[in-house]
């Protein structure tokens, strides 16, 4: 691929992911972007205030989007920008399936549009702006 190529094409869909919401990923993420709001680690406390369990923050939410776009691209993908919305929550027990399409291409610089679903309809919507070096993946 020459600079200012890319091997996607508007339209590309990436290969879907599924990740477990486990109670664990949940906690762990909310610990390691230090967001200790008690409705991301305590059971009893997120049911004080109305919800069913704890559930994921948004901060981990950008994270997984992150990922599942770098490891659908490859190791040449440049994250240059992540705009989210969060929808239904992600709680324990349940599976968020990450989706995303090519929505615009610009030369090197790619927009993926990101959907990540669960048991209760759209946890995550939005897009994710990359730059695909020289060796990125189709």
């Amino acid at each position: 691929m020459n600079v200012g190529e890319t091997p996607l094409k508007v339209g590309d869909t990436l290969p879907p992911l599924e990740i477990p919401v486990t109670r664990t990923l949940i906690v762990a993420g909310a610990i390691a972007s230090r967001d200790y709001q008690d409705v991301h680690h305590d059971a009893e406390l997120a049911r004080e205030k109305g919800s069913p369990d704890i559930f994921m923050n948004i901060l981990t939410t950008n994270g997984l989007v992150g990922r599942y776009v770098t490891d659908r691209l490859g190791p040449h993908t440049v994250l240059r920008k992540v705009a989210i919305r969060l929808g239904a929550p992600n709680h324990p027990g349940d599976t968020m399936t990450l989706t995303g399409t090519v929505t615009a291409l610009d030369g090197a610089t790619a927009e993926i549009g990101i959907v990540g679903a669960n048991g209760l309809g759209r946890h995550v919507t939005g897009t994710v702006t990359v730059t695909l070096r020289p060796g990125a993946a189709a």
